[in-house]
């Protein structure tokens, strides 16, 4: 089967990681793959460091020259590359694939991977329902709103949430002793930790804030030291400082941590006692979430996008709320808590289907049922 994945993304984030990672797992189990993408962006990276081949066009484009330069390149690719699978991650250009599938015959395939909820107009129905041969949610909630809105009929609608290495995701005792050593821990200290880029939307402030509030309320949550595992973005390491102090919190390095950039995030996760994805938002593509639970660490979360999906709802809170927040921290706080969670997370990655192996088993299996329908 050879397949392109369009990923016209201006960034790394975790659409992108979706589809490049997609590409990888596909060429290795020998289906020739292609990533297309925006000229000199991250995703063109990592996709070429990867061994996969690159095309790059201007997908965003929104002139009448970069549209035709963009249709006259789709065409060449398509012609040169003879796609069985086309499955774009994002929605710029989609209506030139559909036409292009017209022309050219591949089976057209959407993955959406945004925390965005499309609208249900007349040309997305058209493009969802008639156009597209498979329409892949990584989420639920994105599957019922496709369902439910956009009305895309039952057997053209899939739900895969991705996977995760966990070849490269694993417990480490080694790296577990090296990585608490190095940030300066103590065997009896409790490690919280959250994993991303420090952006608004991932829960710093927040989580920093329902941290103190647990040690006002629980002497054991005392115990706790945040580890950030992430590096300057849009808030900087010094606003992480200015929030720990504000909170009561001490001097950066005391209670709350930044690891800035790190060469080995599987490593560091390591040094966790338990993870929290506080994000207030997005999360259609929980990454983070996924690498540390197949690292056998117990995780918290609030319920934004994919993680209902991940964890059931005792261990979780509305995002935002640092009240909830402060609880769970309570309650992580005990270590038989904590083991049973740990549990729960790993039984989730390797029996609830979220390997790579299933990654690709899953995807193998719509582009199968998409090409019987493309016919």
């Amino acid at each position: 089967m050879r397949t392109i994945q369009v990923v016209n993304v201006r960034w790394y984030n975790a659409t992108a990681w979706y589809g490049v990672t997609l590409a990888h797992c596909l060429q290795r189990a020998g289906h020739e793959s292609l990533v297309a993408g925006l000229a000199g962006t991250p995703p063109m990276t990592k996709a070429r460091e990867l061994g996969l081949a690159t095309v790059e066009l201007p997908f965003n484009s929104q002139t009448p020259s970069g549209l035709f330069t963009l249709w006259r390149g789709m065409g060449e690719l398509v012609r040169d590359f003879k796609p069985d699978i086309v499955n774009c991650h994002r929605g710029e250009a989609f209506v030139l694939w559909a036409l292009m599938k017209k022309k050219y015959g591949f089976a057209l395939v959407r993955t959406r991977g945004d925390r965005r909820l499309p609208r249900g107009g007349f040309v997305n129905r058209w493009l969802h329902c008639r156009m597209s041969d498979a329409v892949i949610a990584t989420n639920s909630l994105m599957s019922r709103h496709f369902s439910d809105v956009l009305h895309v009929p039952s057997d053209r609608l899939y739900t895969i949430l991705g996977g995760v290495d966990t070849a490269r995701f694993h417990a480490d005792a080694q790296a577990r002793l090296e990585m608490r050593r190095r940030y300066g821990y103590a065997d009896s200290d409790i490690v919280m930790g959250l994993l991303g880029r420090m952006d608004d939307v991932k829960g710093i402030r927040e989580s920093i804030v329902a941290l103190a509030r647990a040690r006002e309320i629980s002497d054991e949550a005392k115990k706790i030291r945040f580890l950030v595992i992430g590096f300057d973005s849009e808030f900087t390491t010094a606003d992480v400082a200015g929030w720990t102090r504000e909170a009561g919190l001490g001097e950066l390095g005391e209670l709350v941590t930044v690891t800035g950039r790190v060469d080995r995030p599987e490593a560091v996760i390591n040094a966790l006692d338990f993870g929290i994805l506080a994000s207030l938002g997005s999360e259609a593509i929980a990454r983070a979430a996924l690498e540390i639970m197949a690292s056998g660490i117990p995780l918290i979360s609030s319920t934004t996008g994919v993680m209902p999906d991940l964890l059931p709802a005792k261990y979780c809170f509305a995002p935002g709320d640092t009240q909830a927040m402060a609880e769970r921290m309570i309650q992580a706080a005990d270590g038989h808590w904590r083991s049973e969670l740990a549990e729960l997370c790993l039984d989730r990655i390797f029996n609830g289907g979220l390997t790579l192996d299933n990654f690709l088993h899953d995807s193998l299996r719509v582009y199968e049922n998409a090409l019987c329908l493309s016919r």
